[in-house]
């Protein structure tokens, strides 16, 4: 593979690509991963984040984190920070399910304690939380409603009782990016979203029951300040985002870009898919102004979700959600743009970080933490398939190296498609729940998709980001319960 034979070794967990690879290219490319998990990277990962790096205004290096798979224009695991005032802002540089991100949430139960009642646990959160392709939620509200919804986040669910009002320290942005404007998203966009609060969706989405082992806590000081505190401890994970209300967002916008970037502002790029516009033209802060609008709608979808969560482990345990102990852990986004501040050549500079694939990982004493999370460094989840598991990390010092960005999942290892071909998604339900992991999902094709082996080694691309630098493992969940879309 000719991508792979210009790759430079940095170290043993950084490899770059350099300007010379692809003519256009401004800075060098990065990829953080072991030699093995390169070696299993597609030529296309290569070929997209060499493009990414002609991209204007971007620093530093177009980056590649270790789950890295082929995307829509940046490969699914990429980041770049663009000057303010130079650079663009990309769609392809975000994703079509803009703030698809994970929860993570406490309990107090054991895993013996949730035993008896894991089928009715599942079997209640699927008829509780809709899944599938179009699925609409319990939250009715009118277009008008949706559009102040989508300027508020989470907060807009907490005044309607979804919620504690803890939920909002417990996320990314305190569950509201500031600069949301209804006024620059579609009629259509609004049309595909306002009956989706409270919805998974499909593909690789989910709502899990985990068991943290006491053998698989890393860090056990810092399991505990994020309150892992109890042997074979029940948490809930579920990983979802902005449905087709951030899908037709970007759509909207791509369309945009694509009609303006060579005829108004003479930007060419390499690849169709990463239409742009400069980030302070109309154009780019009309779309910076919506895709803020769907990132806010994901943090209330995943707010309802929780609240329907807790309702069920209410009913089924017959106890009160907070004598349960389900407080959250923290709620973390990837496919975003966010405008940070970060050091370049020794000085603090105003970037727009495109993070697609990527998650946030701010280090200790990050100004952006809550206090609650200042001393240990944000909480990273990271979800692996659904028949191996899943991590609790935190971002450490040492991540500035990523502009503090680091993995979001194990990432596929082969496409939908081929895993179709290779699995059944009926003996894949009863397989797995023989090895003790109870799967309701709205689709067994869907489901054959999401098998085990269609993703990378779980272990191997999160221990990757440890010993790259990007965060530190604390913990890892083992399934034992699924809803899937």
């Amino acid at each position: 593979m000719a991508a792979i034979s210009k790759l430079k070794k940095i170290s043993d967990t950084v490899w770059e690509i350099p300007t010379d690879y692809k003519e256009g290219m401004r800075v060098p490319a990065r990829i953080y991963a072991t030699e093995k998990l390169v070696s299993q990277m597609d030529e296309g990962v290569f070929d997209q984040v060499s493009n990414v790096a002609t991209l204007p205004g971007i620093q530093n290096y177009a980056l590649c984190m270790p789950d890295g798979h082929w995307g829509y224009g940046f490969p699914i695991g990429g980041v770049a920070a663009m000057d303010e005032r130079s650079g663009v802002i990309s769609p392809g540089g975000i994703g079509f399910d803009v703030n698809c991100g994970m929860r993570l949430v406490l309990t107090n139960l054991t895993h013996d304690e949730i035993r008896p009642h894991l089928k009715e646990l599942v079997d209640r959160l699927f008829q509780r939380v809709p899944a599938g392709v179009g699925a609409s939620g319990f939250v009715k509200i009118s277009q008008d409603e949706f559009r102040t919804m989508v300027e508020k986040g989470a907060r807009w669910c907490i005044e309607k009782g979804y919620g504690w009002e803890e939920d909002l320290e417990r996320t990314e942005e305190f569950g509201r990016v500031e600069g949301a404007d209804a006024s620059k998203i579609s009629r259509k966009a609004v049309e595909r979203g306002y009956r989706q609060i409270g919805t998974l969706g499909s593909g690789n989405h989910y709502l899990e029951i985990q068991v943290a082992r006491s053998r698989n806590i890393f860090d056990p000081d810092l399991a505990k300040a994020l309150g892992l505190t109890i042997p074979d401890q029940v948490v809930i994970m579920f990983h979802c985002g902005s449905r087709g209300f951030g899908h037709q967002v970007a759509t909207d916008y791509l369309q945009t870009f694509l009609k303006v970037m060579q005829s108004r502002y003479a930007i060419r790029v390499l690849d169709r898919e990463l239409a742009c516009a400069p980030f302070l033209s109309p154009e780019g802060q009309d779309y910076f102004a919506a895709m803020k609008c769907a990132i806010n709608m994901s943090f209330a979808n995943r707010q309802i979700i929780l609240h329907r969560v807790r309702e069920v482990f209410s009913e089924v345990l017959r106890k009160d959600p907070l004598d349960l102990g389900m407080h959250q852990v923290y709620d973390v986004a990837h496919n975003t743009a966010r405008l940070e501040v970060h050091n370049v050549e020794g000085r603090p500079k105003r970037l727009l970080v495109h993070r697609k694939g990527a998650t946030r990982a701010l280090g200790p004493g990050a100004e952006a933490l809550p206090a609650l999370y200042r001393q240990t460094g944000q909480p990273v989840i990271i979800g692996g398939s659904m028949e191996t598991g899943s991590y609790l990390l935190t971002g450490v010092s040492s991540g500035e190296q990523t502009f503090f960005s680091t993995a979001h999942g194990s990432g596929r290892a082969m496409s939908r498609h081929q895993a179709k071909k290779l699995f059944r998604g009926k003996a894949l339900q009863q397989d797995m729940e023989r090895r003790g992991i109870y799967v309701r999902t709205a689709s067994l094709a869907g489901l054959a998709e999401e098998a085990g082996p269609a993703y990378k080694n779980i272990d191997e691309v999160v221990q990757a980001t440890e010993e790259a630098g990007l965060s530190r493992r604390v913990a890892r969940f083992v399934p034992v319960g699924n809803v899937k879309g």
